[in-house]
This record gives C-alpha cells, sequence and structure tokens, in this order.
C-alpha cells in the first residue's frame, strides 16, 4: 500500500527516459497484483502471505545495498512501524479478497483511494479549507465511486461487496502510511517495506487460517509471479523514478493500472464494461490525478507510493 499515496515532493528536474521508463514499467508490474491474485490456488489472502514472504529476503538485501539500518530506530518509530505493518496486512488481506468478488478495474481504482484520502488528512492536519482542485478531486472521486458502486449493486451483490472490501484496503492503506511515515524517513523505503514485511506475515498468516483458505499452493508461478511484480520490481522502479517527477506526472502514470488491470480483466477473465463503469472509472480515475496536482511541494516524498 505503499506505496500510494502521500505527500508531495519537488522533483530534481533530471528526469530521462529512463526514468519515465521506469514510473510506466512501475505502474505497469503493479496493475498485474490483481491477476496473479485471481490465478493463484491458494485463498486470496494466502496469495497476500506469500507475496510478502518471497519477497522479505529481497528488502534485506536492497535495504543492505542502500545502506538503510534495519535496526537502532528510537521506541516509539518502532511502535509506528509495528502498527503501519499490522494496517499493511489488514489492508493487502482486505484488497486481495476484493480482488477476488470484484472487477480488475474496480479493484485497482478502489484501492488506491488512499491518495485522495490522505489529501483529506493533510486539509485536516493543517486546518485549511480545500483548494479548488481538492474540491475537483473529491468530488470526482466521490461521484465516480457512486456511480461504480451503484453499477456493481445492479450487477450482483458480490460485486459489491468486493469494491467496498476494495474500498476498505484504501482506507486501511491510509493508516499505514501515515503511521509508517516517521519510520521511512529514519530507516529508509526498502527497510521499512521489510519491517512491514515481516510483521503483516503473522498476521496474514492468522488471517488465512481463520477464513479456512488453502495455504500451501500446488502451483508456485502466480504467487512468485505476484512478488516478483507487485513487491519487488513495481516497487523498485517506482522508489528509483518517483523522485524525479512532479505530482501532476505521477497522477497521470498512475492511470496506467487502471487501464491495465481493465485490459486483463476483459481478454483474460471476460470482464465487460458498459457506459456507466466507463464513466465512473474516468472520474474516479481524474479525481486521482486531481489529488496529486493538489499537492504541495514542500514534503519530502514518500517513496514507493502507490500500492504495493
Amino acid at each position: 500500500m505503499a506505496m500510494s499515496k502521500a505527500m508531495a515532493h519537488q522533483p530534481d528536474g533530471g528526469a530521462r527516459p529512463i526514468h519515465f521508463a521506469a514510473l510506466l514499467g512501475g505502474n505497469i508490474a503493479l496493475a498485474l497484483g490483481p491477476m496473479w491474485v485471481r490465478l493463484a490456488d491458494s485463498g486470496p489472502v494466502s496469495a497476500g502471505f506469500w507475496r510478502l514472504a518471497l519477497a522479505v529476503p529481497f528488502f534485506v538485501l536492497l535495504a543492505r545495498m542502500n545502506r538503510q539500518p534495519l535496526t537502532g530506530a528510537p521506541r516509539k518509530v518502532l511502535w509506528g512501524v509495528l502498527a503501519g505493518g499490522v494496517f499493511f496486512a489488514l489492508d493487502l488481506s482486505s484488497w486481495h479478497l476484493g480482488i477476488e468478488l470484484t472487477r480488475l478495474g474496480n479493484a485497482t481504482l478502489f484501492g488506491n483511494a488512499g491518495s485522495i484520502l490522505i489529501a483529506a488528512w493533510g486539509l485536516i492536519a493543517l486546518r485549511r479549507w480545500p483548494r479548488v482542485p481538492e474540491w475537483l478531486a473529491f468530488g470526482a472521486a466521490m461521484v465516480g465511486s457512486a456511480v461504480l458502486l451503484g453499477r456493481s449493486l445492479q450487477i450482483d451483490h458480490t460485486t459489491l461487496i468486493g469494491d467496498l472490501l476494495c474500498l476498505l484496503a484504501g482506507f486501511l492503506y491510509t493508516f499505514y502510511i501515515l503511521l509508517a511515515q516517521r519510520g521511512r524517513a529514519l530507516l529508509g523505503s526498502w527497510a521499512l517495506l521489510f519491517w512491514s514485511s515481516l510483521i503483516g506475515l503473522p498476521v496474514m498468516a492468522g488471517g488465512a487460517l481463520l477464513l479456512g483458505e488453502p495455504f500451501w499452493p500446488t502451483n508456485w508461478l502466480p504467487v512468485i509471479g505476484l512478488s516478483i511484480t507487485s513487491q519487488l520490481i513495481g516497487q523498485g522502479l517506482l522508489v528509483y523514478a518517483l523522485r524525479h517527477f512532479p505530482p501532476l506526472v505521477i497522477g497521470l502514470a498512475l492511470l496506467t493500472q487502471p487501464t491495465v488491470s481493465v485490459a486483463i480483466g476483459w481478454i483474460w477473465f471476460h470482464e465487460v464494461l458498459g457506459p456507466l463503469d466507463l464513466l465512473g472509472m474516468a472520474l474516479v480515475a481524474a479525481g486521482l490525478v486531481l489529488a496529486r496536482v493538489a499537492e504541495r511541494p514542500q514534503a519530502p516524498p514518500l517513496e514507493g507510493e502507490e500500492r504495493p
């Protein structure tokens, strides 16, 4: 969850074609995550467990390579990282459950709703009234969400439940980002991902067992693909690219995620979208972009802010 979502930043002005390729490639890699969840023969929460477990050794290596300490943070920061890791696990569990029940495009859009939620939290923290781009972002996202939820209710109550689970994931991911901010500043992105993943493992294992899911996959390809694309390639490319771009470019690049997810849902899972679905998705997508545009450039980036 990562992961998406908060804080504006000042680009360093050195964006090159390789940075654009990394930005788009990272978003495309993240968009493949819901497909792997659907294809996994373990349960959706179990797939999330393996997604994290298989990535943990690589996070250790990446943290060491980037000289990010895995220990030594103050106790207050560690408590925040611990709480953030629990929210991260609950976020992934809710999102993966929702992916199984709703359309892939809806899952990707609602799962990334944290961009708008964190923008709203920023206004509360600053105690100021929203500016025009922020009003437009909130309005577009609310109307678009209402359209998509209404369409899901028309299709099947199960689809609506899937949408709500993905929205819940967006809320949970917001708490993860807010709790993990200080830990990211002191430890670094890869060290934080290591601790978040490690803390999330027992939470997700317990959730999978409580739900009675199949835990051990018989076909390891989907969970390995999920871990590589969502946890390693997607995050790695975004950590590399995000600092080079202004919020508008990042917001527009974020739209590649639902676009790719819709295409996968149509080609692979035969999901059909009507005009109202496309309208709702366009409005939510516009809200995500406007939320990025409205960000202030004073704060440093939370690297890897797109959903992991």
